[in-house]
């Protein structure tokens, strides 16, 4: 089918929409402290330390066979997730590479090094963890415990519009957005450059998840209240974006 009114394509995807914001008037430039770099996680939250890069022993394939080999897959085997497997992807997807005095510098670009986005985890198979919901610490590589709800998989399944794969891996990453931490440099322009930046981090996880024999699928067709709620967040300050189940093939 073709679309007859692509009005509302053109001005997020096309640069009308840069052209019509006055970055004059941006939070940035009027003053506004900037917010953090990550949603902090509550003082009495359980946290999980993740094997350091430093010291990862996986993942070195090279990057033109992870290239060639990158294709979406949506049948995993049972066989869990190690640690370190799961620190690799997430240090490949939102990981801290350097500190510039009090700049993170990423693994994956983000317009303006604004980075948006917060990675939850669905976790159902990986080594050491208990089954539940966690949130990835970029800035201390860690693992926030977020909660352990009942009937997981088929919340997760059911957030996912009932496609079975999103329940069958040993995790499921799901990516939200803080809209306003992008906000606050590009005002209207951020709901561009956040869908952007969700792009190149889902494809580092599909190459990184070749290197380590895993497979993933990118998921954008879900129920956004199912989603939120399955986060227990707001759907308004923040709110699910995009989700990528991940299993050994």
């Amino acid at each position: 089918m073709k679309l007859e009114n692509k009005k509302n394509l053109k001005y997020f995807l096309r640069d009308d929409i840069r052209q019509e914001t006055d970055f004059r008037r941006t939070d940035q430039n009027i003053g506004v402290p900037v917010p953090p770099i990550e949603k902090p996680a509550p003082p009495d939250a359980k946290k999980i330390p993740l094997p350091e890069p430093a010291s990862f022993e996986i993942g070195e394939m090279s990057l033109k066979t992870a290239i060639s080999h990158r294709e979406s897959r949506r049948k995993f085997t049972h066989q869990a997730l190690s640690t370190e497997e799961l620190s690799f992807l997430l240090w490949s997807t939102q990981g801290v590479r350097e500190w510039r005095q009090k700049n993170a510098l990423r693994t994956v670009p983000s317009a303006g090094n604004r980075h948006a986005l917060e990675t939850y985890l669905v976790v159902f198979n990986v080594s050491g963890l208990e089954p539940g919901i966690y949130r990835y610490l970029p800035s201390q590589h860690q693992l926030a415990l977020e909660s352990t709800p009942n009937h997981l998989k088929d919340r997760m399944i059911g957030a996912a519009l009932n496609q079975q794969f999103a329940g069958s891996g040993a995790v499921t990453f799901i990516w939200t957005t803080i809209p306003y931490r992008m906000e606050w440099r590009y005002a209207e322009a951020s709901y561009k450059v956040i869908a952007l930046d969700a792009g190149h981090v889902c494809q580092n996880l599909y190459l990184a998840c070749e290197a380590i024999g895993a497979g993933t699928c990118a998921i954008a067709a879900y129920d956004q209240e199912s989603a939120d709620q399955l986060l227990n967040i707001d759907g308004d300050e923040e709110f699910v974006v995009y989700m990528a189940p991940v299993g050994k093939i």
